[in-house]
């Protein structure tokens, strides 16, 4: 049902690129132009544009394909200025959980941003920046949620998906065997963070250092906000004592 155009654009991600996607009269995800994007935009009839969450790598040629088409324009309810922010343009409706964006249902699965939502249609979802085939999703605390981002992989699994289509990346085509396994490796970054800060670690450097087991250098920044929010989510569950305004944790 999703068919999937890959648009070179700037992302941390590791393919280089961000997923559009074509579902019925649907653009999801229009993360810059591209010939592929423009041929299949003017091939196809569209009605709706929407994104599964407005980061800049997937929502950049938004406003230039929506004036292109004339198509309806969604935001999720509550996340409008958020929206208009991002893309320059004011969503024509919103949506919720449950609600229908021509003929996909839409999911919410916040966690990696705050606005972020699935599209349900055949069996199938488009899922954004929820999962990757290649890679684990950075959820940090500037934007981030990690609490919320366990939920939503549950969300996911518990659905029983056909194959998801990731925003980066190719399809997932053993759904809950990867949502599974993306869970586990959280679970295990999560014990490893409190057990440093239990075994001695206070600094929020000496917590990733101990936290990985690899050398993260060249993605220090990103682990380390990814520590954070592990942190953050610890000591809303009361496994350990985190202060954000110094940058350390204790144990509880």
């Amino acid at each position: 049902m999703f068919e999937r155009i890959s648009v070179p654009v700037a992302t941390r991600a590791p393919t280089g690129a961000t997923n559009a996607y074509l579902a019925d009269g649907v653009l999801l995800d229009p993360a810059a132009r591209s010939d592929a994007l423009d041929r299949r935009v003017a091939a196809a009839d569209i009605d709706h544009v929407a994104v599964t969450h407005t980061h800049e790598d997937h929502v950049g040629a938004l406003a230039h394909y929506a004036a292109e088409t004339g198509a309806t324009v969604w935001a999720r309810a509550g996340r409008a200025e958020r929206f208009a922010a991002a893309t320059g343009v004011t969503p024509d409706r919103t949506f919720r959980e449950g609600d229908r964006v021509g003929p996909l249902t839409v999911l919410e699965t916040p966690g990696h941003a705050p606005d972020h939502v699935a599209f349900a249609g055949g069996g199938e979802l488009a899922i954004g920046d929820l999962a990757m085939a290649e890679s684990s999703i950075f959820v940090g605390t500037r934007d981030g949620d990690m609490r919320a981002y366990y939920a939503s992989l549950r969300r996911l699994l518990a659905r029983d998906a056909d194959a998801l289509h990731p925003g980066h990346g190719h399809a997932i085509a053993n759904p809950d065997e990867r949502i599974a396994d993306l869970l586990a490796r959280r679970v295990r970054r999560e014990r490893n963070v409190e057990r440093a800060v239990r075994e001695g670690a206070r600094a929020i450097d000496d917590i990733v250092d101990a936290a990985y087991s690899r050398n993260v250098a060249d993605v220090r920044d990103l682990a380390t906000e990814t520590v954070r929010a592990h942190l953050e989510k610890l000591d809303i569950e009361g496994r350990v004592r985190w202060y954000p305004a110094d940058d350390r944790a204790t144990p509880p």
